[in-house]
């Protein structure tokens, strides 16, 4: 079987999203997820109600809060793709954070406002990127100046010569000349005839001074912004660097849309953004799971629940680009709960989930779905690699159900990893062609049954030695 990598992996969806039902929700996640139905179906119903949302009178809009999601699952199974590829398909600003990162408040470690900090970032990123998108057009044609004004600098002609002093004067013709010049160097530098030649640039210096500020909550807590308060010290030198016309455009370039670019407009936009249409992935939510009266790190792990608790309720958190608040922030909480399980958290955070699913271990037959169907699937990535030195790989039916049934016999007799397993198995089977690459020239290879058992069978017999490296 041959698999053909598409041209574009990430293509948006084909309407615009206030106009996709919970139904082509699915149909997108499907795109990219393999089965998992009913948390496809509960995440496409929370963004549809944002949308729905959006429609109400601001009166009615402030009291609908969203209805945050509890995964239930396995590792490997799809819980951390299902949430990020929701978060793409909507445009919304997406974080993934692990719970247990998180201390409690006066413990050293990460505090989880730090959570919402992390969305603010994502969201200025995100509407900076748009807004430079849009400047694009304009900024191509001001550094196509500013580089044929370096080609060709504009000289002040002398009087000796016959121009005015004041150089306002200067002939028709000299102008004319000049804007002739002008035009083809023009031509030739959309031509690429000019990527050869160097130009001097002034260069703003990124370095930092080396020095650390310690803090008692870290150092993500210090909101000061320091490049605001000593400009001198952060980027405010530029020294002249020689760059050939390619490299000088795209330094010219970033700080050209830099320069277009309203920075208080994108911070308004973005906390707007993160405010209405945010989401937080808190994954490895089983492993804060305690209760009161435990010993040791079980006082902690409540401690940080209920440190999250009004970030889920509803707080304001202070960013350096203003207050967030998290009121209709969307949080999707997802853990395997093997050890403990949902009901081990503290009441009130589990009345802030009211919407659970649980996700399936994974079957053969969705292994073999997820090598092939989705639009990354694994095989269509190494078809895409190794076809880069002429390689044209192909797997027949049986050798792509052989793989799946190895992943799903390691992940019985070791650890179950999920669909993280089939990577391990893919690198395992083309390690050989991944080393030899193109030294043989362009060729095609068909890897069949027979020749997949040859590759896995003496590791996933040896129990010791595929816990290592399958």
């Amino acid at each position: 079987m041959t698999i053909h990598l598409p041209a574009s992996v990430e293509e948006p969806p084909g309407q615009a999203l206030d106009a996709l039902t919970p139904r082509q929700i699915v149909a997108e996640l499907d795109r990219h997820v393999v089965g998992q139905a009913a948390a496809k179906r509960a995440v496409a119903v929370a963004l549809r109600n944002r949308i729905r949302r959006q429609r109400l009178p601001p009166a009615v809009a402030v009291e609908v809060t969203p209805k945050n999601i509890l995964m239930i699952g396995p590792t490997g199974v799809g819980k951390t793709e299902i949430a990020r590829r929701l978060a793409r398909l909507s445009g919304s600003p997406f974080v993934k954070v692990e719970a247990s990162k998180y201390t409690e408040v006066g413990y050293v470690g990460r505090d989880v406002e730090s959570m919402v900090r992390d969305l603010a970032e994502a969201a200025v990123d995100m509407v900076r990127r748009e807004k430079q998108a849009e400047v694009r057009e304009t900024a191509d044609r001001n550094v196509e100046e500013q580089i044929l004004d370096l080609l060709l600098p504009p000289s002040r002609p002398a009087p000796a010569l016959g121009f005015a002093e004041d150089g306002e004067a200067a002939p028709q013709a000299a102008r004319e000349d000049m804007r002739a010049t002008r035009e083809k160097l023009r031509e030739a530098l959309r031509a690429g005839a000019l990527d050869q030649r160097s130009v001097e640039v002034e260069v703003r210096e990124k370095s930092f001074p080396s020095f650390q500020i310690l803090s008692n909550q870290g150092v993500e807590e210090m909101d000061v912004n320091l490049k605001d308060v000593l400009p001198g010290l952060f980027g405010g030198r530029t020294r002249r660097r020689r760059l050939t016309v390619p490299e000088a455009r795209e330094v010219l370039l970033q700080e050209e849309q830099a320069r277009l670019v309203d920075a208080e407009q994108v911070a308004r936009l973005a906390l707007e953004r993160a405010q209405n249409a945010g989401i937080i992935f808190i994954d490895e939510m089983d492993k804060i799971a305690g209760r009161e009266g435990g010993h040791g790190p079980d006082v902690s792990r409540e401690g940080v629940q209920r440190d999250i608790l009004p970030i889920v309720e509803g707080t304001t958190v202070t960013t350096k680009y203003g207050p967030v608040r998290t009121d209709h922030v969307l949080f999707i909480a997802a853990g395997a709960f093997h050890v403990s399980k949902p009901s081990d958290l503290i009441p009130e955070l589990q009345g802030r989930f009211p919407i659970r699913v649980e996700l399936e271990p994974l079957t053969h037959e969705d292994l073999v779905r997820i090598l092939t169907e989705p639009r990354n699937a694994l095989i269509k990535q190494y078809q895409a690699l190794l076809g880069t030195e002429g390689l044209e790989i192909s797997f027949t039916d049986d050798a792509i159900r052989e793989m799946a049934r190895f992943a799903m016999e390691v992940n019985q007799a070791t650890e179950n990893i999920g669909a993280r397993r089939l990577a391990t198995i893919l690198e395992t089977v083309l390690e050989d062609l991944s080393f030899a690459g193109g030294a043989d020239g362009p060729r095609q290879v068909r890897l069949d049954a027979p020749e997949v058992r040859a590759r896995l069978a003496p590791l996933a017999a040896d129990q010791d030695l595929s816990r290592f490296i399958l």
